[in-house]
Order: structure tokens, then C-alpha cells, then sequence
């Protein structure tokens, strides 16, 4: 996410007031609300959505996301670099290409 968006969506959440609203549970929440919008939109079928839809609900999951990073004081790619070195650890790619099996059963 560029600067230039991170600061718009800080902005966005600064002139309305809402930081105040914005604890972990609640972010939380928002994340989990919003990823089941998300989902909503494959309801049913797979291959046909509106991707306009899509589009939107993935922003709102982004968004609540990055909100709940400023609140925990995280780096993004700081955490994300560090879950991939757990996930490139217990899914070896000469165990798990092509398999969907849970790593506990690699």
C-alpha cells in the first residue's frame, strides 16, 4: 500500500473522529464482518460475481486492516515477513506443490 493511501485512509479516520471507535476488538470485528461480505459475493456460485462487489469488500477488509495496524503499532511487511518464513517452513514446496493437504498431514 502506497503512502499516499495509508495517509488518505488515516485522514479519512481523523476527520470523522472515529479513532476513538477503533480498538483491536472492534477492528476485529470490522475485519470479520467485512471478510464475510466478501465471501458473500461467491455465494452460490464461483464463476459468476460481480467483481465491482468484490472489489469494494476486499477494500473494506484492507482498510479495517490497515486501521488495525496503526492501532497495534505493527508493520505490515515486518508481520507478513515473518508469518511467510512459519508458512515457507511448514509447507515445504517439494511436499506442498500442487497438494491442499494442512501441513500436519504433509
Amino acid at each position: 500500500m502506497t503512502k499516499q493511501t495509508i495517509d488518505r485512509i488515516r485522514k479519512f479516520t481523523e476527520d470523522r473522529d472515529w479513532d476513538k471507535f477503533h480498538t483491536p476488538e472492534n477492528l476485529a470485528k470490522a475485519i470479520s464482518i467485512e471478510a464475510s461480505e466478501l465471501l458473500e459475493c461467491f455465494l452460490w456460485s464461483d464463476t459468476e460475481y460481480d467483481i465491482n462487489d468484490v472489489k469494494e469488500e476486499l477494500a473494506d477488509v484492507m482498510v479495517y486492516c490497515r486501521n488495525m495496524l496503526d492501532k497495534l503499532g505493527l508493520d505490515e511487511d515486518e508481520i507478513i515477513n515473518a508469518k511467510m518464513d512459519k508458512n515457507e517452513a511448514k509447507y515445504p514446496v517439494e511436499k506442498a506443490r500442487g497438494n491442499s493437504t494442512k501441513y500436519d498431514k504433509l
